[in-house]
Formats: structure tokens, sequence, C-alpha cells
């Protein structure tokens, strides 16, 4: 996210700011479907491309930490040149990247595609936020559309698996970057005819060096974490990542202290309820992003589903996030963050304990129960999330405390990936469902640490009725 501060909107009517949010709102469910839709097509991608599982790790991967990297950053570029030029920039980036996705020919070059899909989305997700709370002055009205888009993030979330099956059963893996090209055109017509030119009333800084540092740190420690079980985590090679992690880590910290506009404003952990709130994020994303790839692999690999049927089988999960999401803001805005959040770390922990037992004949009421608790789990848990992080902070660090929590978000779904695919690497289908206990713990502690959060929430100031 970028700023709300802005030079003074564009009296528009009430159906162009309806517009504008459609518009703005579909920006971003592409920006949450390709963070996802992948996750049931890499089995396919795999035997198309003859590359294994660890491997495939880095196409989901390569999206989501240049995404993450990248999104304060395009967050400041926006305000400085324009947002809906930024906003156009990362639309075409986007889409010619994901036609690049589509073509290539060997893994390299789809990760490398992959990376610049994610530097195209990174222009997308704040921007397009920042488009819309600058095109709606009334603060009603501008509550209603971001509870609007936090419902359409997680929807584009979890009906990733289930588009992407319906996609590759019916054209192959290549469908689901395909699918986007005429999107973003679309996307591109509207934004031209609809969409007005905004600034921020005051341009940041660019902050070159904690750009590069943050980055660093992000790619160093995912690649770790995914190349880890192959190359032994007390190898010299190994090591050589730690310490490059610590280094790129105390440099960032180090600079962005010292800067009068720092990149990421690292002051504000010192209030705990952020930094739980942002912990908080890492981990709805942590459990969602373990739960898709272990139930991807599990199901095409150990018992031999096909994408599509993959797919129809994570619906549960898509239903309750759909369900759960508009009712946890409105839940958020009457009673506060801290009964969404036991609910959402109560149902997430419920999902992770369906599965610690998984064997290849568990049943599937219990494999389609326990994905609907993840599902309602991850509804629950994006508004509350949200509003704890900039709960009790001035306006004009909202701003800055919601990119940290959306930079959190995508660094969450890496990491989830990364361990979920360690997990069972080199696990064969008979031993995938005894290599993914693990995981599903680990969904379960998730969900347990929520309840920590919701905790601390308690020192949240209530909501004005």
């Amino acid at each position: 996210m970028t700023t709300t501060s802005s030079t003074a909107p564009p009296a528009l009517t009430a159906r162009r700011r309806r517009t504008v949010l459609a518009v703005c709102a579909l920006s971003m469910f592409l920006v949450g479907l390709d963070t996802t839709i992948v996750n049931v097509g890499l089995p396919e991608i795999g035997r198309g491309l003859h590359v294994d599982t660890r491997a495939l790790e880095w196409v989901v991967d390569a999206y989501t930490v240049v995404l993450a990297g990248l999104l304060i950053v395009s967050g400041a570029l926006a305000d400085r040149f324009g947002r809906r030029r930024v906003f156009q920039c990362g639309l075409i980036v986007f889409g010619v990247a994901s036609v690049a996705c589509a073509m290539a020919p060997s893994l390299g070059l789809l990760v490398a595609a992959r990376a610049v899909q994610g530097m195209g989305a990174s222009m997308l997700s704040p921007v397009a936020l920042a488009i819309v709370v600058n095109a709606m002055p009334d603060p009603r009205e501008r509550a209603r559309a971001i509870g609007v888009w936090a419902s359409v993030f997680g929807l584009s979330m979890a009906a990733g698996p289930v588009t992407g099956g319906a996609l590759i059963a019916a054209f192959g893996w290549r469908s689901v970057f395909w699918v986007n090209a005429p999107v973003i055109v679309a996307t591109l017509v509207l934004v031209a005819l609809f969409v007005p030119e905004s600034h921020g009333q005051r341009a940041r800084r660019l902050d070159l060096p904690g750009q590069l540092l943050l980055t660093s740190t992000l790619c160093v420690s995912v690649g770790v974490l995914i190349e880890g079980p192959r190359i032994g985590w007390a190898s010299p090679l190994a090591m050589a990542g730690y310490a490059v992690i610590l280094a790129a880590t105390a440099g960032f910290t180090w600079v962005e202290l010292h800067r009068p506009e720092p990149l990421m404003d690292l002051r504000l952990f010192r209030r705990p309820l952020f930094t739980a709130a942002v912990l908080g994020a890492v981990a709805v994303f942590v459990a969602l992003n373990v739960s898709l790839l272990l139930t991807t692999l599990y199901l095409q690999q150990a018992r031999g589903w096909t994408p599509l049927a993959a797919g129809a089988a994570t619906l549960p999960m898509a239903l309750g996030a759909t369900l759960c999401a508009p009712w946890s803001g409105t839940m958020v805005g009457r009673l506060g963050p801290r009964r969404p959040l036991l609910l959402a770390g109560g149902f997430t922990a419920a999902g992770g304990l369906c599965m610690v037992n998984l064997g290849d004949g568990t049943s599937v009421p219990l494999l389609l129960l326990a994905y609907l608790l993840i599902g309602i789990g991850f509804g629950f848990a994006n508004a509350p999330i949200t509003n704890t992080a900039v709960n009790g902070l001035p306006p004009s660090r909202a701003g800055v405390a919601g990119a940290i929590t959306s930079t959190a978000r995508q660094v969450g779904s890496a990491v989830g990936v990364a361990l979920a695919g360690g997990l069972v690497a080199g696990a064969g289908p008979a031993g995938l469902a005894q290599a993914s206990h693990p995981g599903w713990l680990l969904v379960t502690a998730c969900g347990l640490f929520l309840l920590l959060v919701a905790r601390t929430s308690r020192a949240a100031t209530p909501p004005a009725r």
C-alpha cells in the first residue's frame, strides 16, 4: 500500500466511483489469483518441463518474493509519478510476463517470467488501493470499499486452485497464464476510460539501499529454505546463505533506522500491537500456502487425482473464505478485532488438527471438512489483522502500516510454499502423506498463534460505533 494522503480528489459520480472500485478490485483479484492458481498445476508443470517438486517451488516463490520485496517502493513511485500511470505500467508488465510464462520452454525461463510477473503485481496491489481511497472521500463509503477490497483478495487466494484445476483440465497448464492476457487488455481499457490520475501530497524519497537489502534478505532466505533439503542444512553453501541473511538483515536494520524517510519504518515495531498483527499476517499466509501445496501434492501424487478433482476439493476452502471475509469485516466494525481473530485462530487450528494423521486412505469427507475449516479461518483473519495493524496509529502512519502488513502476507506465502515443499521433497507417492504431517502441525501452530494475537488485540481501542 501507499500513503493515503493525496491531492484533492476529483468530484466523481457514484456510478464512476463504483466503476473505479470494480476495476481496481479486478486487478487485486488477478494478483491474489496468481499467488495460488499455479499450486494445483505444479505436478503438470513438472511433467511438462521434466523437473522435480523442489525445483517447482521456485515457480510459486519467484512471484511472491519479488511481489513482497517491491510492494512498498511501488507505492512510493506511484505517489511520485502518478498512481494511474504506475498502475497502467504494472498491468502491462504483468500481462507481458503472463504471456512469457505461458510460452516458457524451460523451468529457468518460467521462473524468470514469474519474477517479472511479481514485479508487475507489485505495481497493482498497493497502487490500486490508493486509487480507490483517493476516489472516495466519504469515510463511510471508503470503509465499505476497503471491505469489498479485502473480500476480493480473500476470494482470489482461495479460488486459485479451483480455477487452476478447471483450466488445466480443459486446456493444459499453460492456460493458467494465458487467461490473464484478455483480462489485462480489458482492464487497461477500463483504466484509461474511468480511473482518474492522482498523486501523493508529498512524494517520498526512494530508499534504494533499503530496497536492495530487503529484497536480498527475502530472496536468500527463501532460497535457503527451498534448497536446504538438497544441499544440506550444514553444508558450506547453506552456511554462506545464513551469513548473507544475517548481514543483509543487519544492514537493512541499520539503514532504515538512520534514514529520514526509510522504506520501512521499523519504529512501528516498538508497538506490541503492530508487531503481533504483522506476525499474525505471516502466520495466516504460511498456513494457507502450506495447506494448498500439501493438498495439491497429496491429492495428485499420492491419490492419483486429476488437477480438476484436486482443485474441486478445495471448493470448501474457497466457500469458507468467501462467506466469512465480509462477515469478519462487519464484526470488526461493530465489535473490534478480537472476536474474529479468535474465530480465525480456532478454525485454522481445527483444520490443521484434522490432517495431522493424514494417510493414503483418509476419508474424503474428513479432507473436505479440514479444507472448509481452514477456509473459514482464512476468511475471518484478514480484516482484523489489518485493523489491529493500523489501530492506534495516526492517519499519516496508516498507509505505512498497511504496506508492511501487505508485505508480511506475501512473505508468509513464500515461506509457506518453501516449508511445505521442503517437507515433502524426495518423498515418493507412498510416503508423501506421512511426510506432510509436520506441515499440518505447522498449520495448527499458526492457528494457535492467531489466538495469541487475538489476546494482544484486547489492548486495541474499540472502534467507534
